[in-house]
This record gives C-alpha cells, structure tokens and sequence, in this order.
C-alpha cells in the first residue's frame, strides 16, 4: 500500500494531488439558497458559543464544572464548525469546488479529532449530571478542579489520538486518478470510495472504532441517567424535582441530537444523498442549537449574561 498522493505510474493509474467536491445538492438552483442557510447557522453557531465561553469565564457564579465542561463543548463547537463551514461556503459559491489532498487530510484530521472528542466530552458532563443530582452534598468535592481538567483533557487527547490513528490509515489509500468526492467535506466513508483497492478491512476497522467512539460513550450516559432518574424520583419536593430535571434535559437534548445523526451515518448503510444532510445535522446544525438549548431555559446564563453586560465580576468561587 502506498500513499495516495504517490504517483502510481501503472495503466490509467495518476497522482492525486486535489479533490473536486460535489458538495450537498447535485441542484445548482439551490446553492445559493443553501448558501443563505449555511451562513445564518454558521453565524448563530459563533455568536451562541462564544456567548457561553465569555459569560462562564467572567461570571463568578459559573465558575462550576458543569459550567467549565459546557464552555469546552462550545469551544469544540466552534471549532468544529468553522473547520467545515467557511469552505462549504465558498463552494457553494464557485464553479470549481476544489481542496488540495494536504487540505482535505488536515480538514479529515481536525473533523475526525473534534466529533471523537465531543462522544467523550458528552459522557463526561452525563458523569458531572450524575454526581450534581445522586450526591449534592459531596458534589463540589467529588468533581474536584483536578478531576475537572483530567476528564477534559482525556477527552480532548482520547479523540486527537483517534483521529490521528484514522488520517494516517486513510492517507495509505492508493486512489488512483480518482478525485471526485461525493460530499461537502473529506470524510472516511466517501474518500474509501475513491479508492483503487478493496477496502472492506478499512470499513470494518471504521465500523469498529465508531462503535467503540459512539455507542460505549452512549451506553455510558444512559446508566448516568437511569442513576439519575431513580435519585429524581426520590425526590419529595416538586420544586426539587423540576430543578433536577431542569439541569439534565438540555445535555439530553443534546446528547440525542449528535450521538442519533452521528450513529444514523456511522453505523448503518444509506443513500449518499441521505448521509449528506444528515452529517449537516452534527457538523453545523447541532453546533449551533447546543447553545441555545443550554441558554434558553437556563435562569442562571440569563442571570450571568444581564451581569457581564452590566458589570465585571471581581469574586470567584469554584478553583
């Protein structure tokens, strides 16, 4: 196996040296509407993550780790769509939507190394749920600021790892002149089809690892939450228990949006056109709903936005 920027010079066989994206439609007439869409997301997904990374880092009262996992999800959001967005952009406004092979295996890379951390990082903050709502009064001792830092950086390093490990092994296709990509952006499955080989033993490591990067992280947040639901449950007070629920839902909703579209592409065969729109879910439309799901409702983001616009805070509480 050789690397697929080699030069194979047998038969047909070519270099590879950019890829032609076919982009989301095969329907010209809707680019520019697409265009519109993709923009106004793009721009609610920068204005709601950066809310929340600035509102719990100059907040005192935010300075928790519910709050200090939450801005490690927007600052993932961030980042994860605007690695994707900006190109998808402008290609959706040139005639030749064009990526070098050097630029769609780093996109591959940051992709892959951002949506493997977020399937930890969301296990991690299920965790965080758990020990706020089945052990309150040791909560603040049990997710000490160490532990904190540790979760978050095994889950950032657990997906650069991963990723890291998959670039390289898709860098070893030999795809042979082949350069037209069935999507918006440099994705395992669709740059597998270029391929020149059989690359069955390369989409069932995929199949594996994805098992492993979505439904272990999945399976771990539904025991937090049967945990958490059984300790709500005992719960006597109404109020308590509608406070409970009120700080577990919007992670819920998260947890749905991306680990569903993620699995619905990862781990079942469907049509190109389906797992298209289904990857502008988890790459662009669910960046951009997490901050307004964890803000609309929260009384005290509303409460901590009112006071940074008002006032700097000058105490601090958690770390």
């Amino acid at each position: 196996v050789t690397y697929g920027k080699a030069a194979w010079d047998e038969g047909n066989q070519s270099a590879v040296d950019e890829f032609i994206l076919l982009g989301v439609s095969d329907q010209p007439q809707l680019e520019l509407l697409l265009f519109l869409l993709i923009l106004i997301c793009y721009i609610v997904a920068l204005l709601g993550n950066v809310t929340i990374i600035v509102v719990s880092r100059l907040d005192p009262r935010l300075h928790t780790p519910m709050y200090f996992f939450l801005s490690n999800l927007s600052f993932l959001d961030l980042c994860y769509t605007t690695s994707l967005s900006p190109l998808l952009l402008v290609t959706l406004l040139s005639t030749r939507k064009s990526i070098s092979w050097a630029g769609c295996m780093v996109q591959l890379f940051i992709a892959l190394a951002l949506g493997s951390t977020e399937c930890m990082l969301l296990a991690v903050m299920a965790y965080d749920r758990y020990a706020a709502v089945c052990h309150p009064l040791r909560y603040m001792t049990i997710m000490s600021r160490p532990l904190c830092l540790l979760m978050a950086a095994c889950s950032w390093l657990s997906g650069i790892v991963n990723s890291l490990a998959q670039t390289v092994m898709t860098m070893q296709l030999p795809l042979c002149g082949q350069n037209h990509i069935d999507h918006f952006f440099c994705e395992q499955p669709a740059l597998f089809k270029l391929a020149c080989v059989d690359t069955s033993f390369m989409e069932t490591e995929l199949f594996s690892v994805s098992v492993l990067i979505l439904v272990v992280p999945v399976s771990l947040i539904l025991v937090s939450y049967s945990y958490i639901g059984a300790a709500v449950l005992r719960i006597r007070s109404a109020e308590g228990r509608r406070k409970a629920f009120s700080t577990c839902t919007s992670h819920l909703a998260v947890v749905f949006l991306f680990y569903g579209t993620a699995i619905y592409v990862y781990l079942q065969p469907q049509s190109r056109s389906e797992v298209k729109i289904i990857s502008l879910f988890y790459t662009l439309v669910t960046p951009m709903l997490n901050p307004l799901i964890y803000t609309l409702r929260n009384k005290e983001v509303h409460r901590a936005l009112r006071k940074v616009l008002g006032r700097n805070p000058t105490t601090k509480i958690w770390g």
